[in-house]
Protein backbone atom coordinates (compact mmCIF):
# COMPACT_ATOMS: atom_id res chain seq x y z
CA UNK A 1 0.00 0.00 0.00
CA UNK A 2 1.25 3.93 -0.75
CA UNK A 3 -0.08 7.04 -0.09
CA UNK A 4 0.11 9.94 -1.97
CA UNK A 5 -0.09 13.31 -0.50
CA UNK A 6 -0.06 16.99 -1.62
CA UNK A 7 -1.12 19.98 0.27
CA UNK A 8 -0.98 24.05 -0.29
CA UNK A 9 -2.79 26.96 1.02
CA UNK A 10 -2.90 30.46 -0.54
CA UNK A 11 -4.03 33.96 0.62
CA UNK A 12 -7.32 33.90 -1.62
CA UNK A 13 -8.14 36.41 -4.10
CA UNK A 14 -9.30 39.31 -1.30
CA UNK A 15 -7.44 38.83 1.59
CA UNK A 16 -4.12 40.59 2.31
CA UNK A 17 -2.70 37.52 5.06
CA UNK A 18 -2.85 34.02 5.22
CA UNK A 19 -4.28 32.85 8.28
CA UNK A 20 -4.47 29.03 7.34
CA UNK A 21 -1.41 26.11 8.44
CA UNK A 22 -1.77 23.01 6.67
CA UNK A 23 0.75 20.04 7.07
CA UNK A 24 1.30 16.46 6.81
CA UNK A 25 3.25 13.83 7.38
CA UNK A 26 3.81 9.68 6.17
CA UNK A 27 5.78 7.41 7.91
CA UNK A 28 8.71 5.90 6.36
CA UNK A 29 7.12 2.51 6.62
CA UNK A 30 4.52 3.90 4.77
CA UNK A 31 1.78 2.29 6.87
CA UNK A 32 0.38 5.51 8.14
CA UNK A 33 -0.42 9.17 7.49
CA UNK A 34 -0.47 12.43 8.65
CA UNK A 35 -2.79 15.29 7.32
CA UNK A 36 -3.53 18.37 8.76
CA UNK A 37 -5.23 21.94 8.52
CA UNK A 38 -6.22 24.83 10.94
CA UNK A 39 -8.31 27.88 10.12
CA UNK A 40 -7.33 30.46 12.91
CA UNK A 41 -9.40 33.27 13.78
CA UNK A 42 -9.16 36.66 16.26
CA UNK A 43 -7.81 39.33 13.30
CA UNK A 44 -4.44 39.01 11.42
CA UNK A 45 -2.13 38.51 14.39
CA UNK A 46 -4.25 36.12 16.16
CA UNK A 47 -5.48 34.11 13.42
CA UNK A 48 -2.13 33.43 12.07
CA UNK A 49 -0.28 33.33 15.63
CA UNK A 50 -3.11 30.43 16.33
CA UNK A 51 -3.13 28.14 13.37
CA UNK A 52 0.50 27.98 13.44
CA UNK A 53 0.29 26.71 17.10
CA UNK A 54 -2.39 24.41 16.74
CA UNK A 55 -0.31 22.56 13.78
CA UNK A 56 2.59 22.57 15.03
CA UNK A 57 1.36 20.84 18.56
CA UNK A 58 -0.19 18.81 16.21
CA UNK A 59 3.25 17.52 14.61
CA UNK A 60 4.60 17.57 17.42
CA UNK A 61 2.63 14.97 19.47
CA UNK A 62 1.38 12.95 16.56
CA UNK A 63 5.03 12.78 14.50
CA UNK A 64 6.90 10.64 16.64
CA UNK A 65 3.34 8.29 17.43
CA UNK A 66 3.07 8.19 13.14
CA UNK A 67 6.60 7.34 12.80
CA UNK A 68 6.66 4.40 15.34
CA UNK A 69 3.17 3.10 14.94
CA UNK A 70 2.47 -0.61 14.05
CA UNK A 71 0.61 -1.78 11.53
CA UNK A 72 -1.48 -3.18 13.62
CA UNK A 73 -1.72 -0.50 16.02
CA UNK A 74 -5.78 -0.48 17.67
CA UNK A 75 -8.31 2.07 16.64
CA UNK A 76 -9.44 3.19 20.69
CA UNK A 77 -5.06 3.65 20.34
CA UNK A 78 -5.05 5.94 17.69
CA UNK A 79 -8.24 8.29 18.84
CA UNK A 80 -6.73 8.61 21.66
CA UNK A 81 -3.60 10.06 20.33
CA UNK A 82 -5.31 12.27 18.36
CA UNK A 83 -7.29 13.54 21.47
CA UNK A 84 -4.53 14.13 23.18
CA UNK A 85 -3.17 15.94 20.10
CA UNK A 86 -5.99 19.00 20.53
CA UNK A 87 -5.84 19.14 24.11
CA UNK A 88 -1.97 20.00 23.85
CA UNK A 89 -3.06 22.38 20.85
CA UNK A 90 -5.52 24.16 22.86
CA UNK A 91 -3.53 24.29 25.79
CA UNK A 92 -0.57 25.69 23.39
CA UNK A 93 -3.39 28.81 22.51
CA UNK A 94 -4.71 29.61 25.76
CA UNK A 95 -1.32 30.07 27.20
CA UNK A 96 -0.09 32.19 24.52
CA UNK A 97 -3.52 34.31 24.91
CA UNK A 98 -2.62 34.90 28.15
CA UNK A 99 0.89 36.59 27.76
CA UNK A 100 -0.24 38.88 25.26
CA UNK A 101 -3.86 40.61 25.36
CA UNK A 102 -3.75 41.58 22.15
CA UNK A 103 -4.34 37.66 20.89
CA UNK A 104 -7.28 37.70 23.28
CA UNK A 105 -10.12 36.64 20.68
CA UNK A 106 -7.10 34.26 19.03
CA UNK A 107 -8.20 30.83 18.39
CA UNK A 108 -8.65 28.02 14.97
CA UNK A 109 -10.29 25.47 13.32
CA UNK A 110 -8.37 21.86 13.19
CA UNK A 111 -9.06 19.04 11.49
CA UNK A 112 -6.66 16.27 11.47
CA UNK A 113 -6.88 13.00 9.61
CA UNK A 114 -4.75 10.08 10.48
CA UNK A 115 -4.85 7.33 7.69
CA UNK A 116 -4.07 3.62 9.31
CA UNK A 117 -4.10 1.28 6.60
CA UNK A 118 -7.40 1.82 4.79
CA UNK A 119 -8.97 3.14 7.59
CA UNK A 120 -9.76 7.28 8.12
CA UNK A 121 -9.23 8.22 11.85
CA UNK A 122 -10.78 11.99 11.21
CA UNK A 123 -10.91 14.54 14.14
CA UNK A 124 -12.18 18.29 14.40
CA UNK A 125 -13.49 21.59 15.86
CA UNK A 126 -14.29 24.13 13.75
CA UNK A 127 -15.43 24.45 10.52
CA UNK A 128 -12.56 23.18 8.19
CA UNK A 129 -13.77 20.27 6.67
CA UNK A 130 -12.93 15.90 5.45
CA UNK A 131 -14.31 14.84 2.55
CA UNK A 132 -14.28 11.41 0.62
CA UNK A 133 -13.88 11.99 -2.47
CA UNK A 134 -15.35 8.43 -4.30
CA UNK A 135 -16.61 8.18 -7.94
CA UNK A 136 -19.27 10.89 -8.68
CA UNK A 137 -19.80 11.65 -5.31
CA UNK A 138 -17.82 14.30 -3.11
CA UNK A 139 -19.30 13.15 1.16
CA UNK A 140 -18.73 15.35 3.75
CA UNK A 141 -17.75 13.62 6.92
CA UNK A 142 -16.96 16.05 9.58
CA UNK A 143 -20.27 18.34 11.24
CA UNK A 144 -19.59 22.14 11.09
CA UNK A 145 -19.42 23.91 14.40
CA UNK A 146 -21.08 26.83 13.79
CA UNK A 147 -24.68 28.92 14.32
CA UNK A 148 -25.79 28.50 11.30
CA UNK A 149 -25.40 24.51 10.97
CA UNK A 150 -27.25 24.23 14.46
CA UNK A 151 -30.16 26.30 12.83
CA UNK A 152 -30.22 23.84 9.48
CA UNK A 153 -30.40 20.95 12.02
CA UNK A 154 -33.20 22.64 13.76
CA UNK A 155 -35.40 23.85 11.19
CA UNK A 156 -35.04 27.58 11.98
CA UNK A 157 -33.07 27.29 8.32
CA UNK A 158 -33.13 25.50 4.82
CA UNK A 159 -29.78 25.31 2.98
CA UNK A 160 -31.12 27.74 0.57
CA UNK A 161 -31.16 30.36 3.53
CA UNK A 162 -27.53 29.43 4.30
CA UNK A 163 -25.93 32.33 1.64
CA UNK A 164 -27.92 35.11 2.94
CA UNK A 165 -27.33 34.48 7.05
CA UNK A 166 -24.99 37.16 7.84
CA UNK A 167 -23.53 35.26 10.37
CA UNK A 168 -23.19 31.92 8.86
CA UNK A 169 -19.04 31.93 9.58
CA UNK A 170 -19.24 32.04 13.57
CA UNK A 171 -17.78 29.22 15.47
CA UNK A 172 -19.86 27.69 18.05
CA UNK A 173 -16.14 25.64 18.85
CA UNK A 174 -12.96 26.31 18.21
CA UNK A 175 -9.70 25.24 19.13
CA UNK A 176 -7.85 27.89 21.75
CA UNK A 177 -11.62 29.59 22.55
CA UNK A 178 -13.15 25.97 24.82
CA UNK A 179 -12.15 24.87 28.64
CA UNK A 180 -11.93 21.35 26.82
CA UNK A 181 -10.79 20.74 23.03
CA UNK A 182 -12.74 17.15 22.39
CA UNK A 183 -12.97 17.21 18.84
CA UNK A 184 -15.47 15.10 17.11
CA UNK A 185 -14.59 12.04 15.77
CA UNK A 186 -15.26 9.66 13.25
CA UNK A 187 -13.54 6.30 11.78
CA UNK A 188 -14.28 6.27 7.73
CA UNK A 189 -13.11 2.19 5.54
CA UNK A 190 -11.12 3.84 2.32
CA UNK A 191 -10.96 1.80 -0.73
CA UNK A 192 -8.55 1.69 -3.21
CA UNK A 193 -8.42 5.21 -5.16
CA UNK A 194 -10.77 6.81 -2.95
CA UNK A 195 -9.20 10.62 -2.22
CA UNK A 196 -9.51 12.29 1.77
CA UNK A 197 -9.65 16.01 0.95
CA UNK A 198 -9.09 17.80 3.83
CA UNK A 199 -10.01 21.67 3.46
CA UNK A 200 -10.79 25.45 5.53
CA UNK A 201 -13.92 26.78 3.91
CA UNK A 202 -12.16 29.16 1.44
CA UNK A 203 -11.96 25.99 -0.21
CA UNK A 204 -15.88 25.00 0.10
CA UNK A 205 -17.23 29.20 -0.37
CA UNK A 206 -15.82 29.22 -3.71
CA UNK A 207 -15.67 26.35 -5.27
CA UNK A 208 -18.66 24.01 -5.80
CA UNK A 209 -18.23 20.06 -4.47
CA UNK A 210 -18.78 18.94 -8.28
CA UNK A 211 -15.96 20.92 -9.48
CA UNK A 212 -14.13 19.16 -7.28
CA UNK A 213 -14.91 15.70 -8.65
CA UNK A 214 -14.03 17.54 -12.70
CA UNK A 215 -10.97 18.71 -11.85
CA UNK A 216 -10.04 15.34 -10.14
CA UNK A 217 -10.66 13.52 -13.19
CA UNK A 218 -9.03 16.21 -15.52
CA UNK A 219 -5.71 16.17 -13.42
CA UNK A 220 -2.81 14.10 -13.49
CA UNK A 221 -1.44 13.65 -9.82
CA UNK A 222 -2.37 14.56 -6.71
CA UNK A 223 -0.21 18.02 -6.67
CA UNK A 224 -1.81 19.05 -9.67
CA UNK A 225 -4.90 18.50 -8.65
CA UNK A 226 -4.41 20.35 -5.36
CA UNK A 227 -3.41 23.37 -7.52
CA UNK A 228 -6.17 23.15 -9.78
CA UNK A 229 -8.70 23.55 -7.07
CA UNK A 230 -6.60 26.45 -5.83
CA UNK A 231 -6.38 27.73 -9.04
CA UNK A 232 -10.07 27.41 -9.23
CA UNK A 233 -10.88 29.13 -5.88
CA UNK A 234 -9.11 31.77 -7.40
CA UNK A 235 -10.66 32.41 -10.21
CA UNK A 236 -14.35 32.37 -8.31
CA UNK A 237 -12.55 35.65 -5.98
CA UNK A 238 -12.63 33.39 -3.39
CA UNK A 239 -12.62 35.71 -0.25
CA UNK A 240 -11.39 33.95 2.07
CA UNK A 241 -8.07 32.00 2.25
CA UNK A 242 -7.63 28.39 0.75
CA UNK A 243 -6.55 25.39 1.73
CA UNK A 244 -6.63 21.88 0.47
CA UNK A 245 -4.63 18.32 1.57
CA UNK A 246 -5.54 15.14 -0.49
CA UNK A 247 -4.40 11.88 0.11
CA UNK A 248 -5.03 8.64 -1.55
CA UNK A 249 -4.14 5.27 -1.31
CA UNK A 250 -2.92 2.16 -3.65
CA UNK A 251 -2.37 -1.05 -3.16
Amino acid sequence: MRYHVAGQSHRGAVRESNQDVVDWRVADSGDHALLVVADGMGGHQGGEVASRLAVDAVMESLGPEIAEASPDITDKAIRGNLERAFKLANERIVSRRSEDPRLEKMGTTLVVAWVSGNQAHIAHIGDSRCYSLRGSQAVCLTRDDTVVQNMLEDGSITAADVPNVPFRNVLTRAVGAVEQADPSYRLESLDEGDVLLLCSDGLTDSVPEFRWLEILKESDGMERTVQAMIDAGLANEAGDNVSVVLVTLEY
